[in-house]
């Protein structure tokens, strides 16, 4: 990275050209990891996850994501224990994407890192930027939604199937929409709702 301006510039989340990169910090290492990882058979579980250990920067215990996936670099992405991310997820990493413990993302959520200026004549130089993302513990996404540059997502926050997510968002919350808004509240009857869902469950299942 030592004299890579762009790439420098980029991470800082200023603007950038990003065919001026450095050959040895392009992203092209990591897409091909991610489809090493698309062509890989289903049952082939460890090799995946080993792959999946290789194309983020790092990873806590035990995470999995479910072929196909997509990538700007990979290498920009921490995911901590117990991550899940359903099928043809993106992870558009320009900037750094930090996702903290049990977070769970649907099928083609996307997590999108990189913007355009809004000046047209700006635009089309190539010039172009990246703000980072973070996801704390304990988050669902549901599917098809989307989390845009700058983002962050506090802990045991639920977002709604198909929403845009376009600013920060208070922990214990229930969010949703375009642009996705606070729903509610995470409460105490939820807890009560889910607990008792659960013993119900395990009741079942003894039976």
């Amino acid at each position: 990275m030592s004299n890579d301006f762009e790439y420098e510039e980029m991470l800082n989340g200023e603007l950038y050209v990003s065919k001026h990169i450095f050959d040895e910090n392009k992203s092209l290492h990591g897409k091909i990891i991610a489809q090493k990882i698309n062509m890989e058979p289903l049952e082939n579980q460890d090799t995946i996850k080993a792959l999946v250990k290789e194309l983020f920067a790092e990873t806590g215990e035990n995470p999995y994501v479910m072929p196909p996936v997509h990538v700007g670099y990979g290498r920009h992405t921490t995911v901590g224990d117990h991550f899940f991310a359903n099928m043809d997820c993106i992870f558009l990493d320009v900037n750094r994407i930090t996702i903290g413990d049990n977070v769970m993302l649907g099928p083609r959520v996307g997590l999108y890192t990189a913007g355009h200026p809004i000046d047209p004549d700006i635009r089309i130089e190539k010039l172009e930027f990246g703000h980072p993302i973070v996801i704390k513990d304990n988050v669902w996404i549901g599917a098809n939604s989307i989390v845009l540059p700058g983002v962050t997502i506090g802990k045991n926050v639920v977002v709604a199937a198909g929403s845009v997510v376009t600013k920060d968002v208070s922990d214990n919350t229930i969010v949703g929409g375009n642009p996705a808004k606070i729903i509610r509240e995470v409460s105490e009857k939820d807890t009560v709702i889910w607990n008792q869902k659960k013993k119900d469950y395990h009741d079942k299942r003894a039976n």
